[in-house]
């Protein structure tokens, strides 16, 4: 069975429960249920928090795997309400007939760095078999699913909305080798920690296509992993020669667009080892872009992607940025030293991000005017040889643009018309209001 581009299919019995989720406007959160009289606060912080789409799958008792063999992508945010990993949750539960575990970049347990993974293993706690994923896409990845034995994949990983995260394109990946395979597809929405009131940024350019982006959706796309998972089913795969995946999605509850991740009463486990916080994910989609440059972004420090420097770079950067007026943040002059990386074992010059109005700052104009003042400020600045900032940003035009000298806003107006256009096919999968 497969979604209309309109429409979703989630669980019954929780869809009953909880009021139907769908494209033409869901998410609103019902309020606390009491017995009779008033509710404390602590327990109406508990009524009204985010219920997330592995809550709901338990809730309705597992009946949408009921009778499958299934397979869990995830790694160390795949829990539950109670911070219990879903696999041992699954595990334990005889309704389901967990058969193997998946592990995205990072790894099942979230020990590798960045372009790593941990390998196939057994997992200590379950005896389950733990397969590797990254790295793994098309019939390869689909030979994994056959070879594990499974009917069903379930996907449950918590994304930080950044085209170039990989976890999305793990659930492309995951997605296309399960139509090739012949399996079903369900994934568990958890929130976009940054909100999802609007897209922002370029869209990717198909030649620039990799891992940190298959196919042209735009650098913060403000959307959930399940709501880019019907745009994924309905605008790419369905266009390819597999064809589209058997698709369901469990939608959350008590989730709004605009809604940050602490609004959303969920515990944090970093999704990767260089994203501690949700500020951390609230900077990323600017900060990341650092990484095509020879400057540090933060990794080996304590606040990787909310620190940014090189050796040689001194207070006036801070100053360049601070005069673009940037709305929502202001730019500190630091100095750290990383533990790994780039520059390891220096002491770097450079900038630190305050976020004082989450609701005004732009990630990705931040993460352009920064890149124009330092490259303004410091003779030293270059970009990664093997042009890595033209994958991130999804095409040449960006780095070419600061190489001419052009400011954040000629920078933002070239890519304008191609966000214009994604923002309107994005509209048309959104499961929240």
């Amino acid at each position: 069975m497969t979604l209309s581009r309109r429409g979703v299919l989630g669980l019954a019995g929780a869809m009953g429960a909880a009021g139907a989720v769908g494209a033409a406007g869901a998410g609103a959160a019902a309020g606390p249920v009491t017995a009779a009289g008033p509710v404390g606060a602590a327990a109406a912080a508990r009524a009204e928090r985010v219920r997330t789409g592995f809550e709901r799958l338990a809730a309705d008792g597992y009946a949408e795997l009921a009778g499958q063999k299934v397979g869990v992508v995830t790694n160390p945010t795949g829990i539950a309400a109670d911070a219990r990993h879903l696999v041992d949750v699954l595990h334990a539960d005889d309704r389901v007939d967990l058969v193997a575990v998946f592990g995205p970049e990072h790894g099942f347990r979230g020990t590798a760095q960045a372009g790593g993974s941990e390998g196939a293993s057994r997992d200590p706690a379950t005896g389950l078999p733990v397969y590797d994923t990254y790295g793994k896409s098309g019939q390869q990845l689909a030979d994994v699913f056959t070879a594990a034995g499974i009917d069903t994949v379930v996907f449950d990983i918590q994304d930080v909305g950044a085209r170039f995260y990989t976890y999305i394109w793990t659930l492309y990946d995951c997605m296309r080798a399960a139509a090739l395979a012949g399996k079903a597809v369900v994934v568990l929405d958890r929130p976009n920690p940054v909100g999802g009131r609007r897209a922002a940024g370029p869209v990717l350019e198909r030649p620039y296509a990799s891992f940190v982006g298959r196919e042209p959706i735009a650098l913060a796309h403000g959307m959930t992993a399940a709501e880019l998972a019907l745009l994924f089913n309905g605008e790419f795969l369905s266009r390819q020669p597999e064809k589209a995946v058997r698709l369901r999605t469990v939608a959350m509850t008590g989730w709004r667009r605009g809604s940050f991740f602490g609004e959303t009463g969920l515990p944090w486990v970093p999704p990767s080892p260089n994203m501690p916080t949700p500020d951390t994910a609230l900077a990323y989609a600017g900060t990341c872009l650092f990484e095509g440059t020879n400057l540090s972004e933060g990794r080996g420090t304590t606040t990787p992607f909310e620190v940014l420097g090189a050796e040689g770079l001194d207070r006036r950067w801070a100053e360049a940025a601070n005069a673009l007026d940037l709305p929502g943040v202001w730019f500190r002059e630091a100095y750290f030293t990383p533990s790994f990386s780039k520059h390891v074992g220096k002491v770097c010059g450079g900038v630190r991000l305050i976020v004082h109005d989450r609701e005004a700052f732009d990630p990705v104009r931040a993460g352009i005017g920064l890149l124009v003042t330092a490259r303004r400020s410091w003779s030293g600045f270059g970009w990664r040889t093997d042009q890595w900032i033209d994958r991130l940003t999804g095409s040449d035009r960006v780095r070419k643009l600061v190489d001419a000298g052009a400011g954040v806003e000629e920078i933002a107006g070239d890519w304008a018309a191609g966000l214009a256009r994604f923002e309107a096919v994005r509209a048309e999968y959104l499961l929240y209001a």
